[in-house]
């Protein structure tokens, strides 16, 4: 009964990255592209790496779609661009998840990762770490915008989503 569990994440992934970019888009264009210190340095490019990983296991998981190549790629400089190409990527994600059978999920598949190493792994677990990572990015952003004096950030909590 693993379905139910990633539908609800592919939900909440979609819930979080509104309320995330709804707390950013007032923010000026240089304050989200400021170096803060984070791993993909700016509230920009951290939004950017989400999209990128996102491209990039999709890819993977279902043959379609860009093949960004490289983890730090800007793919939209324009943060409007960027908000669409999230809202788009979080329904492809949805359509995904809700095509998988339970059957899909256990299998494994095999993909390459960007330095061409070949991998086999169980769907269902590549999932967890699909959605694992998305929380992990969404988290340093929430932290950004909290230093780039968002006095209080939309909480992303599963739990808040959960409770309506």
């Amino acid at each position: 009964m693993l379905k139910p569990h990633f539908e609800q994440f592919a939900a909440y992934n979609r819930w979080a990255n509104r309320r995330l970019y709804g707390d950013s888009a007032p923010l000026p264009d240089d304050s989200r592209k400021r170096e803060l210190g984070l791993f993909f340095r700016s509230l920009h490019g951290t939004l950017n790496h989400v999209l990128v990983a996102d491209r990039i296991w999709l890819r993977r998981l279902t043959g379609e779609g860009p093949q960004p190549e490289r983890l730090n790629q800007i793919l939209f400089e324009d943060f409007s661009e960027l908000r669409a190409a999230r809202e788009q990527e979080d329904e492809r994600i949805i359509r995904f998840v809700a095509g998988l059978s339970e059957a899909d999920l256990d299998a494994t598949f095999e993909y390459r990762t960007i330095a061409g190493k070949p991998n086999v792994q169980r769907r269902a677990d590549t999932l967890a770490h699909f959605f694992n990572h998305q929380t992990h990015h969404r988290g340093q952003a929430h932290a950004a915008l909290t230093i780039l004096g968002v006095a209080e950030p939309a909480p992303l909590d599963l739990l808040a989503m959960q409770r309506g």
